[in-house]
């Protein structure tokens, strides 16, 4: 069937990156599980299997050496015709496998249960897939600290619930969202050193079948296990387990993937506010069309796409949390079908949004002149509290103060409401006897309205965000252009 009369998956199709697809396609899903019986005989090998006999080893190199040569050899049209027959995808493969491997037929999956292969294979897809993401976040950081350090010094207006507050920095802010992704790439930091492999457990993990292979020896019991989760990569491994390795797992994975998507719309959400106010806007390609009827206008796309990302991704940590919560005793299905929807969608979803949010801050345009005529409209009022003060340092009544501050600032937003572009507060309280002891001017030079903003900017990044691009300095300077 032609592919435009089948259903895609947009996140494969138009937003997620080569690599975070290539990982959980089923070429290198299957591919895994063929490594995995592999490992597994070849580990029995080494830990002198045996036969009925007692003395004839029970697996040889030349078995182990056709099953190598064979992982990717996946016959998928020859997989499908065994699962429809067997309905089992596990058994599907083995048997696929065993017709590659006419020599190791017999030994492959030996005393392992369909949670050896699944299992452990999603354990190593998901600790790649956070690599992957690791690798982002760097990159991500990174244009975070050049466009920070760019803007430390420019002031720009504050908001406290979308109403104008005290002044910042344009830089500082942009500190904001990159501190939010910061705890993202230590979140992801911990899940991939922390990771446990669930390794060679048994069907339901009491490694019975393992033991009755080895004639009662505990010790190379417990050295399968370990050994062959080295094999894989893992050093870490659960002691104990049911049939599958904790699904608290895949809940605690996913949280940490939402926390990448709930700093994503936060941050895109702040640039579509900002774009609407036009004091910074995302990238804007020549003959991009911002809209098929209103050919002005210059939406922030980019960053409507992320948030629309990240709202699906949020809510699909939930999907997690509640399969880890239902399982029964050693293990249930119903966790399977959930699991393969889920945890594939979950990390293309993620790397969908992070390729958005570098393409974004790679390109973000600053309009300075929008930006200074909001800070002058509105910062008389930022000041009156400093001339307050300066006030009544002089001897004047703090009280009397206020009332006349007050008069003045509420007829000056009716003025502006009205339509005036103008705002004369200071002109008016200049003319009060009031304020006639203060020095406007030096008052005004001294306001440090934006306070320690464009220090705090160095500060965090000197302490946080630099130490980090200099360990991962090979993942800095990234680009990520989008395929739509």
């Amino acid at each position: 069937m032609e592919t435009t009369q089948v259903h895609d998956n947009p996140l494969v199709q138009r937003y997620a990156g080569k690599e975070m697809v290539a990982l959980w396609n089923p070429a290198n899903r299957y591919s895994t599980w063929r490594k995995l019986w592999a490992a597994l005989a070849q580990t029995q090998m080494e830990l002198g299997l045996l036969s009925e006999d007692g003395t004839t080893p029970r697996i040889t190199q030349p078995q182990i050496k056709q099953l190598e040569q064979n992982i990717h050899n996946i016959d998928f049209a020859r997989v499908e015709e065994h699962e429809q027959r067997l309905r089992h995808d596990v058994m599907a493969h083995i048997h696929a496998y065993g017709e590659c491997c006419p020599l190791a037929r017999d030994i492959i999956h030996l005393g392992a249960t369909s949670c050896f292969v699944t299992d452990n294979t999603e354990l190593i897809l998901m600790r790649q897939g956070l690599t992957l993401l690791q690798k982002s976040l760097v990159g991500l950081l990174d244009h975070f600290a050049k466009f920070s350090r760019n803007y430390a010094g420019m002031e720009t207006l504050g908001f406290t619930h979308f109403q104008p507050a005290q002044l910042t920095t344009v830089g500082k802010r942009a500190c904001l969202w990159a501190q939010d992704f910061l705890m993202d790439f230590h979140e992801v930091s911990y899940r991939i050193e922390n990771m446990k492999f669930r390794g060679a457990k048994g069907t339901t993990g009491t490694q019975a079948s393992f033991l009755s292979l080895f004639k009662g020896d505990h010790q190379k019991v417990r050295d399968l296990d370990t050994l062959v989760s080295k094999k894989m990569g893992f050093d870490q491994v659960f002691p104990v387990t049911g049939q599958t390795y904790p699904r608290k797992v895949d809940s605690q994975i996913l949280e940490t993937l939402s926390g990448i998507g709930q700093s994503a719309q936060k941050f895109g959400t702040d640039i579509r506010l900002l774009s609407h106010r036009q004091e910074i806007d995302e990238p804007f390609e020549t003959d991009q069309v911002g809209s098929s009827a209103m050919a002005y206008k210059r939406n922030p796309m980019r960053s409507e796409r992320m948030c629309g990302l990240s709202r699906f991704l949020i809510q699909l940590a939930g999907n997690t949390a509640e399969t880890a919560a239902v399982q029964w005793l050693e293990r249930t299905l119903d966790d399977s079908v959930n699991r393969r929807l889920t945890i594939p969608q979950a990390f293309l979803c993620a790397d969908s949004i992070m390729r958005i949010a570098i393409n974004i801050v790679r390109g973000l345009v600053v309009n300075p002149e929008v930006i200074k005529s909001e800070v002058e409209r509105t910062l008389p009022f930022m000041a009156t509290e400093n001339l307050l003060m300066a006030a009544v340092g002089n001897g004047g009544d703090r009280q009397n103060l206020h009332e006349v501050i007050r008069k003045h600032s509420h007829a000056v937003i009716a003025e502006l409401k009205s339509g005036s572009r103008k705002n004369d507060l200071l002109e008016r309280l200049k003319k009060e006897p009031e304020f006639s002891t203060v020095n406007f001017e030096k008052v005004m030079a001294e306001g440090r309205f934006s306070g320690r903003a464009k220090e705090q900017v160095e500060e965090f990044l000197v302490a946080e965000v630099d130490p980090i691009l200099k360990a991962k300095s090979e993942w800095t300077n990234q680009n990520a252009a989008l395929k739509f």
